[in-house]
């Protein structure tokens, strides 16, 4: 069950952990860890604990242990939804036992907890359930406070089952106002909260043990995580941008996985008969195996029984999508092979902006880049073919210069990082060889990481985009622009976390064949700038603000309570290409007087204040009549949107006739309906990509009319458009 917020506060939402809809009973969980697992929690134990692996080694004294004690219980009850303050008593010999139990890998308390968890759950599921049978009277002026994170634990089950019927309550109330009728609400719901239950009594003693461990490594670090072997594979394939396997995106629906898209280039894509929608009831190996009943199953154990080695077969067993549920049974060979992700790979556009008062058309190239991506192994092997980050950019970046654009916008939006190398590479294409980064070891060395080749693949106008999203590699890249003054920053101050993690293989260690033990990601030094600045907490602060969609007591580095504190070491020599201040006064101008009409922008900034004004009251309304009004205002002022797009020739918002809010969860809704649907969002109105590009032409008129101020702004430039030489 979730804890459901309106449409735009989803994010704020209360959720169940790690929910994997599965069989109504679940394998028995063990009540003490493995031999591997024991051996694991030492290993992991030593690692954390040794200033020689660990930036910030943290002893596992009282403090650590009360400390990881409650984020065990924050990861199974976040909400505190579910335990209540006898409870938690009842878990006191445990928590004053926890050094112990790590350290000697003694586990067994860790799995009595999570077992009365699932008893627990039990409990609250049946008690939701029940309430169902009678509809709630939305008459009353009652409100649902969803924000619990500083809210002491229940006192008696009462409290909770008053918690879980305003839950119920909203669950209720949200279906009601998307026009569904009291009978579809109730199987709906009763739905909802079996698949709860059923998710939380699948979860596997691998699944506990490594919810116990993150507990001891967030207590540590913010940002050091424990992957077991199937986590650590799952991480590495989505940092290579490639897996073994059919190409197809999976998703849980009720008792069956379904396809959610199949990826273009791969096996499926170009064997043509496997559909969006399409569910997989059975999967053999090899073109004679025996095929394995999968309804039911968790979606990784499916996932695991169709990934395997290139080259090799797999036989799927499946129902298409417009034979529903009970129709007929298809089977379909296909041979594994390399796939890669090109979704989530660096894409490009370009964006034309207008001629106006005297200055000409100006095309500028967009680069959207989701996170900086590195395939390691096909690196270490010297792959020709490795997916890199700064290559995709490389490449999109040569047909731009091909093209004579005007300029380009570096789009790091959401860009959480990734590699660190690909972070001073991708520099590399825009600056010629000098330092990018400085990394502080636990000892206190520092090292500088330089780009070494003299190589500039783009010399002209740049901007970089960033948001709070905007973390780690991105800081490094955005804050490396800014120092260089090789380009505008713009959008919001960015996420804040300036640590280096690196991956660590626990079966380096013990003499072991196979995948045994999993990885570590361990923060092991702390990033600055060539500037010296650090951007832990503080982040990177754009030339040009635009304003921030999320406040930073929210969402950032400066939320984590034990997150590392800003500082600052000595700048180290660099280039300085440009100095914008004298420009930004003049880009703040026209930015301010073209926003003042530009409808879209205007609407974003109207939805952001809006979203942070709800998100402040951390509460919503169980009366109907309020929230069939909220409701109703948000849709007129859609509709009203869309039709103002239409007279002024805007493009056209793809989404603009969806509801608000259809009440249901993502794995409840029509996966062809909602695959098309996230295509679409794809296509939405970007102001501020928009905006960005206007910035940039900007800058590209006014130093090009002025030579004075662009010999200012410029002093390294040696002709017109060259903003690195």
């Amino acid at each position: 069950m979730k804890f459901k917020a309106p449409a735009f506060l989803f994010a704020l939402a209360l959720t169940a952990p790690l929910a994997l809809a599965a069989q109504a009973e679940g394998p028995a969980l063990p009540s003490a860890a493995t031999a591997d697992q024991v051996t694991t929690s030492k290993l992991v134990y030593g690692l954390l604990s040794d200033s020689r692996y660990a930036y910030r080694p943290r002893a596992l004294d009282e403090a650590t242990s009360q400390d990881v004690f409650k984020r065990y219980l924050e990861t199974l009850d976040g909400g505190k939804q579910y335990f209540t303050q006898a409870d938690v008593a009842r878990f006191a010999p445990f928590e004053a036992n926890i050094a112990a139990a790590l350290r000697g890998g003694q586990l067994e308390p860790a799995f009595q907890v999570f077992s009365l968890y699932k008893q627990r759950v039990g409990q609250r599921v049946a008690y939701a359930r029940g309430l169902l049978r009678q509809e709630p009277d939305f008459t009353t002026d009652e409100r649902f406070e969803y924000d619990r994170k500083k809210v002491p634990w229940a006192a008696t089950d009462a409290e909770l089952n008053e918690l879980w019927r305003k839950s119920v309550k909203n669950d209720w109330l949200r279906l009601k106002l998307a026009g569904k009728k009291p009978d579809e609400i109730r199987s709906t719901l009763d739905k909802r909260y079996t698949t709860l239950e059923k998710s939380v009594n699948e979860l596997k003693g691998e699944d506990v043990f490594q919810f116990f461990l993150n507990a001891y490594t967030s207590a540590v670090d913010p940002h050091t995580d424990y992957f077991t072997p199937r986590t650590a594979e799952n991480f590495n394939q989505a940092m290579s941008l490639s897996l073994e396997g059919i190409g197809a995106q999976l998703q849980r629906q009720d008792d069956m996985v379904v396809i959610r898209e199949v990826i273009a280039g791969g096996p499926a894509a170009v064997d043509g008969t496997l559909k969006v929608g399409d569910r997989i009831v059975g999967v053999g190996q090899g073109r004679t195996g025996p095929i394995e009943d999968v309804i039911g199953w968790r979606i990784d154990d499916v996932v695991a029984k169709i990934r395997g080695a290139k080259d090799t077969d797999v036989r799927l067993e499946f129902i298409s999508a417009e034979d529903g549920v009970d129709g007929k049974h298809h089977t379909l060979v296909l041979t594994r092979q390399k796939v890669r992700l090109a979704e989530q790979a660096a894409k490009g556009e370009t964006l034309t902006i207008p001629a106006g008062e005297g200055e000409p058309e100006r095309r500028i190239g967009v680069i959207k880049l989701p996170t900086f991506y590195q395939d390691f192994e096909g690196r270490r092997r010297n792959a020709t073919d490795y997916a890199s980050a700064t290559r995709d950019v490389g490449r999109l970046l040569a047909g731009f210069k091909k093209d004579k654009l005007d300029g380009v916008v570096l789009d790091l939006r959401n860009n959480g990082g990734g590699s660190l190398d690909e972070a001073i590479e991708l520099t590399g294409l825009f600056i010629e060889q000098g330092p990018v980064v400085q990394v502080r070891e636990s000892g206190g060395r520092v090292t500088v990481n330089s780009d070494r080749s003299a190589a500039v693949a783009w010399d002209g106008p740049l901007a970089v985009l960033i948001n709070r999203g905007s973390a780690s590699a991105s800081e490094i890249f955005a804050g490396a622009i800014q120092d260089y003054g090789r380009g505008l920053v713009i959008g919001e101050t960015t996420f804040g976390k300036g640590t280096v993690q690196n991956i660590v293989d626990l079966d380096r260690w013990p003499s072991s064949e196979g995948k045994r033990f999993g990885q570590v990601k361990l923060t092991i030094a702390q990033f600055f700038r060539v500037s010296g600045s650090s951007t832990q907490h503080k982040g990177v602060v754009p030339d040009l603000a635009f304003p921030a969609s999320v406040d930073a007591t929210e969402y950032g580095e400066s939320t984590y309570d034990n997150a590392l504190p800003w500082t600052r070491i000595a700048a180290v020599p660099h280039t300085q290409y440009g100095n914008f201040g004298p420009l930004l006064p003049r880009l703040e101008e026209r930015h301010a007087a073209r926003i003042r009409t530009d409808r879209e922008f205007q609407w974003w900034n109207e939805d952001v204040e809006q979203f942070r004004a709800e998100a402040a009251k951390k509460y919503i309304s169980l009366n109907e009549a309020e929230r069939r009004a909220e409701r109703d205002r948000q849709e007129n002022q859609r509709r009203e949107r869309q039709q103002v797009r239409k007279e002024l020739g805007l493009d056209l918002d793809p989404l603009a006739d969806d509801s608000s809010d259809d009440g249901l969860t993502g794995n409840e809704r029509d996966i062809v309906k909602d695959a098309a649907r996230e295509k679409a969002a794809e296509k939405r109105p970007d102001p501020l990509l928009r905006e960005s590009a206007s910035i940039l032409a900007d800058a590209v008129n006014l130093l090009e009319k002025d030579r004075p101020l662009s010999a200012q702004v410029l002093p390294q430039s040696t002709g017109a458009g060259r903003w690195a030489d």
